[in-house]
């Protein structure tokens, strides 16, 4: 296959574009800031600009574009390429972008949730659909996950599907910033080690994880958690643990619901590696139905910080090959 497509990943605070074959290989890269805080116009402008970096910087004419395909966070209605809401993106409510995008280009472009198109990338260009049924989660700030269901992408009616890190956990737990209580990533994620963490040394907890955030709270995170436990701090590692067993227990419900061959993990978090996939492992085994805990494989995501770019060119090359013409509307 001779296509070459854009990619594009909006985050928080970063930007990043690669035009790419369809074999998923990177030719060229383009990143730019995004600049949140600054409004809507400042983070399109953001977005064409880094855009026009990859293709500058790849020798590859515009026309030559088979597709642009958008991964960002948040409630994405994939049909007609809208944000409808990304936390990611303050005000940001029903957007356009995938119209907005083909219209500056006027290039196919196809909008789509990071999480949900990473599971995409991570099928096709990671494990190479050598499996049927996968689920892709990604553990850093929150919880994102996607679900590839007998070799298709699972997005529900919308687009909006895999929101796998707002099942409840625990119904007496801490509020999510979703409005909800005791989801997933209230218990899970990078944020949820950090909060833990901060209150235990406030707390008076004996530990050296302030001693690696140059003794300032403010700048105690998932990384700096993660460097003390390295360091042999046993609160530390007990945080680790604790994160890895609230992971397990969000796993086993995964692994219960949809009896997955493979669930491939990502995100900054899982960079812990056995630290937390031991614990969380162990969960699963002990309270996930036996035939479905024994079929699954967790392991760590393949495609690293590219799994959503290289989604977003697979969420493109699929439907060009469905002859849609959805561009956003």
């Amino acid at each position: 296959m001779n296509k070459l497509v854009l990619g594009v990943d909006v985050g928080g605070t970063k930007i990043a574009t690669a035009v790419v074959t369809g074999e998923g290989k990177v030719i060229s890269r383009g990143y730019g800031s995004t600049s949140a805080q600054a409004g809507r116009r400042v983070v399109i402008d953001n977005i064409f600009a880094t855009i026009d970096k990859a293709i500058s910087s790849s020798n590859v004419a515009l026309s030559q574009l088979s597709g642009i395909g958008i991964a960002a966070a948040g409630i994405i209605d994939s049909k007609n390429g809208k944000v409808i809401f990304s936390p990611n993106l303050p005000g940001w409510r029903e957007v356009p972008l995938g119209d907005t995008v083909h219209q500056r280009f006027n290039i196919p472009t196809y909008l789509g949730n990071d999480a949900s198109l990473a599971a995409l990338g991570e099928w096709r260009f990671g494990v190479k659909k050598q499996v049927a049924n996968l689920i892709y989660i990604t553990v850093s700030t929150g919880i994102g996950g996607g679900i590839i269901c007998n070799g298709e992408l699972y997005t529900g009616v919308l687009g909006a599907a895999g929101e796998i890190g707002h099942m409840t956990i625990d119904v007496n737990g801490p509020r999510c910033n979703c409005g909800n209580i005791g989801c997933w990533e209230t218990l899970a994620s990078g944020t949820a080690l950090a909060k833990e963490a901060v209150r235990q040394i406030k707390e008076g907890a004996s530990t050296s994880i302030l001693e690696f955030a140059g003794g300032d709270l403010a700048k105690v995170d998932a990384k700096v958690v993660f460097e003390a436990a390295k360091q042999g701090d046993k609160l530390a590692n007990q945080l680790i643990s604790r994160l890895g067993y609230y992971l397990g227990v969000g796993l086993t419900n995964l692994v219960n619901i949809f009896n997955p061959e493979l669930i491939l993990i990502g995100g900054g978090v899982a960079k812990m590696g056995n630290l937390l996939f031991e614990p969380a492992i162990k969960v699963v085994k002990e309270r996930a139905f036996a035939t479905s805990a024994t079929s699954v494989q967790i392991k760590p995501a393949l495609l690293g910080d590219d799994s959503s770019i290289l989604g977003a060119v697979a969420f493109v090359l699929d439907n060009l090959a469905e002859g849609s013409t959805i561009h956003g509307g």
